[in-house]
């Protein structure tokens, strides 16, 4: 690989590729140490003059009014979900939102409680590139995670061990790295984790066991932080977190050797994320054509890929959100607490032939008119996805941004030097005939047509 496709093939692992607006000069050193750089900034998602409601004050109210607040909630937790889609395409920390969608789909949550839901990924933002012990005490505590894994009904009377479960089998160790023992013993220190009535982490004292309990063998009066902080003693939560994030920033294929030396890294570095993530991104075997196009985007990764590079903006961006369900993935709503099983998961005939059609779709709510693609091949891919009359995209494209970067290019490299630009493949497709036609002469409208064209390949689908 050239270093300027390193380059490339680093922006779109540690982010969502590149920006219309951005420039990838320089080493593959310096874009390394400006996606470190850039994550130190953290921007709340908040939703301005928005209600935030109090369980307490839900349960004051009369059912007819509880039940248009809970409506409301829900719409805002809509707005939630493309405010930060907005953000993953816009934002200078590309790292931390990458890194917060992955732990989106770790520490999966699904509740309609708006100021739960906020909460929740905001803690998630925050901790994204900080200390995996600290981001897992901060979620566990998250009442949307109580909430969703029922430890409110955790009592020392009658435990439930649904949280301490999933915080050892999904979150941590991975089946077989503990006993049913373990999750029974660990339940009674979780017992009394709940919320109060400000929707704020509670240790309820009446309902904890304060007794002694036996864990991973060891005996004493332990808490919830300890079990914690046990976990996180465990080298195997170190090789169960490597994996994952092998398996989500380089390749779905393990390489056992290379997980077993990272995972001893980030154990010995006292789980430090940024470290690890360095580590992967210096390595060598990160550029090499195996670890290259091997990954299926996801849907957010798709739509935030298509937005960054061609600086879309939307005035009604709400089809979005029917555009996340079509393809299988809505942020804030996970399909069960395992997440998203992603891979080829992503793909069946009906999602691939809408993914193929996005940017055609998105191009013509951009007024651009590419009835010119029905001639370029017999197996161009039908729309799918059709928004009603009462959610048409109404969108722009930055085609003066987009087409800057290739100003400097001949006519006859063009298709080279966009294919690279917009496919992770390092095997740039054959360039059709009609692009060779004297028919589109303007220099602005090949680059369009060819744009659009090459993010309809099903090379485009790859990361």
């Amino acid at each position: 690989m050239t270093e300027h496709q390193k380059i490339l093939h680093l922006v779109r692992r540690a982010g969502f590729g590149p920006s219309v607006k951005s420039g990838l000069k320089g080493t593959l050193d310096e874009q390394l140490n400006l996606v470190f750089e850039s994550n130190k900034f953290y921007e709340e998602l908040y939703l301005q003059d928005e209600e935030r409601v109090t369980t307490r004050e839900l349960l004051k109210m009369t059912p007819e009014e509880r039940k248009e607040i809970v409506k409301d909630l829900a719409a805002n937790v809509k707005k939630l979900n493309l405010d930060w889609l907005k953000l993953m395409g816009k934002s200078d920390g590309q790292l931390r939102e990458k890194m917060s969608l992955f732990w989106h789909g770790h520490f999966a949550v699904r509740v309609r409680g708006f100021a739960q839901v906020e909460s929740y990924i905001n803690t998630v933002r925050k901790y994204a590139l900080s200390n995996f012990g600290d981001l897992l005490m901060a979620v566990s505590k998250e009442p949307a995670m109580l909430r969703f894994l029922n430890n409110v009904q955790n009592k020392k009377n009658s435990p439930n061990e649904n949280f301490a479960r999933e915080v050892m089998e999904l979150f941590t160790l991975g089946r077989g790295n503990y006993s049913e023992q373990d999750i029974k013993e660990a339940a009674r220190a979780f017992t009394g984790w709940g919320i109060n009535d400000e929707d704020k982490f509670e240790l309820k004292t009446h309902l904890h066991d304060y007794g002694e309990k036996t864990i991973f063998g060891k005996t004493g009066k332990w808490e919830g932080e300890d079990i914690i902080r046990m976990i996180l003693e465990q080298k195997e939560t170190a090789f169960f977190i490597t994996k994952k994030i092998y398996a989500y920033f380089v390749n779905r294929k393990i390489n056992d050797q290379r997980v077993s030396d990272l995972s001893e890294y980030f154990f010995i570095n006292g789980y430090d994320i940024p470290k690890l993530m360095r580590r992967i991104f210096e390595s060598d075997w990160f550029y090499e054509d195996v670890n290259v196009a091997s990954q299926i985007k996801s849907p957010v990764e798709l739509i935030v890929g298509l937005n960054r590079s061609f600086g879309i903006s939307y005035d009604n961006p709400q089809p979005l959100l029917a555009l996340q369900r079509v393809l299988g993935q809505t942020l804030f709503f996970p399909p069960n607490v395992s997440g998203w099983a992603g891979g080829r998961n992503w793909i069946d005939n009906s999602t691939l032939v809408t993914r193929m059609s996005l940017p055609r779709i998105l191009a013509d709510a951009g007024g651009m008119d590419i009835s010119v693609k029905n001639n370029m091949d017999d197996e161009s891919p039908n729309e799918v996805f059709k928004p009603s009359r009462k959610e048409n995209f109404n969108c722009s494209f930055n085609w003066n941004l987009f087409g800057k970067q290739f100003k400097e290019d001949d006519h006859s490299k063009l298709w080279q030097e966009i294919s690279m630009h917009l496919l992770a493949t390092s095997k740039i497709p054959a360039m059709p005939e009609i692009f060779s036609n004297a028919v589109i002469s303007k220099r602005e409208d090949l680059i369009k047509r060819m744009s659009i064209y090459i993010t309809q390949l099903p090379e485009y689908q790859l990361v």
